[in-house]
């Protein structure tokens, strides 16, 4: 029920645990050492080769590195309008 919470604006998330996301997502980019113009060019990139097959919304992409459990991943969130 904790998500419908956080899904439908019931439960606040507490700026601490905010923090606390934003300083993983830095630590995993300066531990593998993936500078921000690095990021910026794999999302122009990924915009321009996924931009020939569907209409996305480029202004909302996000591009993220995150810590997994056996591999750091590159994970791209990335809003269709529609296919072509």
């Amino acid at each position: 029920m904790k998500l419908f919470g956080v899904l439908f604006g019931r439960t606040k998330t507490k700026s601490s645990q905010v923090a606390k996301e934003r300083l993983k997502l830095v630590l995993v980019h300066d531990r593998i050492k993936v500078s921000p113009e690095l990021l910026d060019t794999l999302k122009g990139e990924l915009i321009g080769a996924i931009s020939k097959h569907i209409d996305i919304d480029q202004a909302g992409m996000e591009v993220t590195i995150t810590r997994g459990d056996k591999f750091d991943k590159l994970v791209a969130n990335i809003p269709i309008r529609r296919s072509r």
